[in-house]
Order: structure tokens, then C-alpha cells, then sequence
């Protein structure tokens, strides 16, 4: 026990419609809108210390739970109401601790909760595990922020031995007796970092893509938002199940971005594709690499990771080994990725990087980010189209955890109105320069901002 240890006192939630500015294609489904839910709570410590934190998250359904027997408005529905029910079990929940064994314990319950939320709504299916990590994130990031909030102190430099009161070896496994957080994060953030645009499925490249201009003066076509934010990195949205499509977008893409970075002077840029678990077979990946290869040499090059080409479920025997794709380009889970036995089983599969997610919650993300250096897995942190506080806090873990190669941030692309107010607070973070956040304005209490 330690006098710093955190009770909860109330905790509430509140909800935000956010439309979006043009849809966003990904996995074969089409997003034009989303729920953003926001959590408050209100916390002590053991010495009496008082204080309020706040977590903000989009809650994900069409990405979370892609059910093939209920509708995305069912979805989430549900998932609503499973964040609203953690929430009524944390108003439950006195007993003192780090915000780790907070979110822990909370989190021992989820499974059995999500079967009840399930069965009251009259699902023929379960709640998804990762549905159920994005339903009760917001909450998880304002346990962390209220933590630092009260003892005036960032987040992240709340993680050893003088806070926390048990090593990752009661989180992970005995190889991190010993060991804390504060081994795997930096006390302070980077000051900047590269951040990878998004070309979705639909996103227009060049005027001749362009049928319908949204006409608000935000850049329309890759080629204007390269311009315009000094892009050096770019995230390929791929169908998976066409390679002829795939291979021709990427080269597209190069054709495009080559004269757009020609005409400002960039002479190398990096891209990432995201196969959103679509691809049948790892062959598939090899045979995107040579084709690649083939028509551009210098866009194979560029291609600095790969993000889930297989199906998510590594349980059911359907995972595959990628070690064939993991030879030629890191090959980060992503989707995959909901617990440590799940990273432990990729590991096994050949993947051989993670994509770390705010939206998985903060305690899930920091334990993953551990066990990810420790293996020496490549690293990458992406967000959920993430507006206003989430992009933020997604942000904030990025710059905090060693070997982050770049961070995603697309809300800016697909709702740019949910940022309001926050522009004006942390400029560099929205206002992107030379294809870069402004990432060491992040130094406040709790997540940062």
C-alpha cells in the first residue's frame, strides 16, 4: 500500500455524434460518421488528495465489431451500453490501488458483464474482447488522468516502484519480475514525431479522382493534403482480396506522392499498408511484395511495415504463419491484439511487430508496449480516426514509448470540426509542419494535455 494509492469516487459518462467530413473505406466496410464517448471521474488518494480526470475515445464499432448478424447502429448500441455498465461497476469499485490494478481488477469482470449486456440486448452473438477493450478505454484513460492530475504529475512518470505497487510480473509473466513501466517508457516525451496520413480506400489522389468537391477549403486530393502538411508519411488503406487493385494503388500512390514531394523538394518518404485482416493467405502478402517490387523498386523501399493481412481470430485454428512476409517487411498485429497470450501467440505465427492503440485502453497499451521491447518487436502506434482529447492522448502514449516509429492521426483528415478549441490549445499538434506533431507540448499532468 502506498499513500498515493487511488480510490475512485465517481465516475460518469457523456457522449458526442461526430459526422464526418468525407467517408473512410477500410476492411470492405464504409465509415460516415461515429460516436465518440467521453468519461469523467472523480478520484482520492489514500492520503487525501482529491482530483478529476477525463478520457476520450471514438467507440469503434464498424473496426471493433464487424458483425456479420448485427447492424453497425446494433453494434453500437451495445457497445454503449457495456461502457455505461463498466462505468455503473467502477461507481462500485472502492478499493485503493495504482490505476493498473484499478483497470485490472475492473477488467476481470468484463467478459461475464459483456455476456449479460449481450444476452439483455438479444444478440445471437458475443461481444467481441476487442469491442470490449475500445467500450471501457475512455474510462481506463481517465483512471490514468486523474492518477497524475491529483499527484501534479504526468502519467507516464507514475510507473516505477515508488507508485505502482507490484513489478509486470503479476501483469505479464515472470520474464518482467523486477521490472516496471517506467523501464519501458521515457520521462519525457519526444519532442517530435512523423505522422502518417491516412489514404483510405475512397480518398481521391490526384483532381481527376475528384467527382464531388467537399468545397470547405481543406485539402481534397493526396497530392493538395501532401502539400499542404509537408507529408513524409503515408498509411495505404488495401482491399486484401484483389491484388490487382492493391498493387495498382500503391503505385498509384507512389506516381502521385514522387511529383508531389518532387515539386517541394522531399527527397525520401515512407508508407505503411493496412490490409485490415482481408488477405487469404500469406502468399498473398509475398506476391504483393514482388509485384510491388516489380513495378516500383523505390516504393517496396518506402514500405516501412505491413499491419494485419490475416483474420484476427489466432485461437480458432485459423492463424497462419507470416514468417514468409516477416522476412521481407515487418508484419505488425493489430486487430489480433487483445491481450498478452494473444501477443504471445502472434509471436509464434511470425508477426513480428505490434500497432499499439489508445483505444484499447492506457493500461492495456502500456503492458503491451513493454512486452513488445522486450521481444524486440517493431513498434508503431495508430488511433481510431481519433479527434480532439483521443488524438491527443494517442499522441501522448506514442511519444512516451521507445522505438514508436511514427504515429497515425487522421482525424484531422475526416472530422476536423471535433477539434475545435484543442487546435487553439496545442497548435503543433493539429497544425502539422514538415509532416510532423509537435509532440513535446505533452507534458502537462495526467496524459498530458
Amino acid at each position: 500500500m502506498k499513500p498515493s494509492d487511488l480510490r475512485l469516487c465517481e465516475a460518469t459518462l457523456s457522449t458526442q455524434f461526430v459526422p464526418f467530413r468525407t467517408p473512410i473505406k477500410f476492411g470492405g466496410r464504409v465509415m460516415r460518421e461515429m460516436l465518440v464517448v467521453d468519461a469523467a471521474v472523480e478520484a482520492e488518494t489514500r492520503d487525501g488528495r482529491h482530483g478529476r480526470g477525463f478520457g476520450s475515445m471514438p467507440l469503434g464499432n464498424v473496426w471493433a465489431w464487424p458483425s456479420a448478424v448485427a447492424s453497425p447502429a446494433e453494434t453500437q448500441n451495445v457497445m454503449l451500453a457495456l461502457a455505461e455498465e463498466f462505468v455503473r461497476q467502477a461507481n462500485d469499485d472502492r478499493q485503493p490501488g495504482h490505476p493498473l490494478e484499478i483497470t485490472r481488477r475492473l477488467a476481470a469482470s468484463h467478459a461475464e458483464t459483456s455476456r449479460r449486456v449481450a444476452v439483455s440486448a438479444g444478440l445471437p452473438e458475443a461481444i467481441p474482447p476487442l469491442a470490449q477493450l475500445v467500450a471501457a478505454s475512455p474510462l481506463e484513460a481517465a483512471i490514468h488522468d486523474a492518477f497524475g492530475k491529483i499527484l501534479g504529475r504526468n502519467s507516464f512518470d507514475l510507473l516505477g516502484p515508488e507508485w505502482v505497487n507490484a513489478d509486470l510480473a503479476a501483469y505479464l509473466d515472470e520474464r518482467f519480475a523486477g521490472e516496471y513501466l517506467e523501464r519501458y517508457t521515457l520521462r519525457a516525451p519526444r519532442p517530435t514525431m512523423p505522422l502518417y496520413h491516412l489514404v483510405g480506400a475512397l480518398d481521391p489522389l490526384s483532381d481527376v479522382d475528384v467527382a464531388s468537391p467537399v468545397g470547405d477549403g481543406l485539402p481534397e486530393t493526396l497530392a493538395e493534403w501532401i502539400a499542404a502538411d509537408g507529408l513524409t508519411h503515408l498509411k495505404i488503406k488495401l482491399n486484401g482480396d484483389d491484388l490487382e487493385w492493391d498493387v495498382q494503388r500503391v503505385l498509384s500512390i507512389e506516381r502521385v506522392a514522387a511529383e508531389a514531394q518532387a515539386a517541394r523538394g522531399c527527397p525520401d518518404w515512407r508508407y505503411s499498408a493496412d490490409f485490415n485482416e482481408k488477405c487469404g493467405s500469406v502468399e498473398y502478402v509475398v506476391e504483393f511484395f514482388a509485384r510491388i517490387g516489380q513495378g516500383s523498386p523505390a516504393a517496396l523501399r518506402r514500405l516501412q511495415y505491413i499491419e494485419q493481412p490475416m483474420p484476427r481470430d489466432l485461437k480458432a485454428g485459423r492463424g497462419e504463419r507470416v514468417d514468409a512476409a516477416a522476412k521481407i517487411k515487418p508484419v505488425v498485429i493489430d486487430e489480433s491484439l487483445v491481450d498478452y497470450e494473444s501477443l504471445l501467440l502472434a509471436r509464434e505465427l511470425g508477426y513480428s511487430g505490434v500497432a499499439l492503440k489508445a483505444c484499447k485502453g492506457q493500461s492495456e497499451a502500456l503492458l503491451m508496449a513493454a512486452a513488445a521491447q522486450k521481444f524486440g518487436m517493431f513498434l508503431c502506434v495508430q488511433d481510431l480516426t481519433c479527434p480532439g482529447a483521443s488524438f491527443l492522448h494517442s499522441a501522448s502514449l506514442a511519444a512516451r514509448i521507445p522505438g514508436v516509429a511514427a504515429i497515425e492521426g487522421n482525424g484531422r483528415q475526416y472530422c476536423p470540426a471535433t477539434n475545435r478549441g484543442w487546435t487553439e490549445r496545442f497548435p503543433t499538434m493539429f497544425r502539422i509542419s514538415n509532416g510532423t506533431v509537435g509532440t513535446g507540448a505533452l507534458i502537462g499532468p495526467g496524459l498530458g494535455f
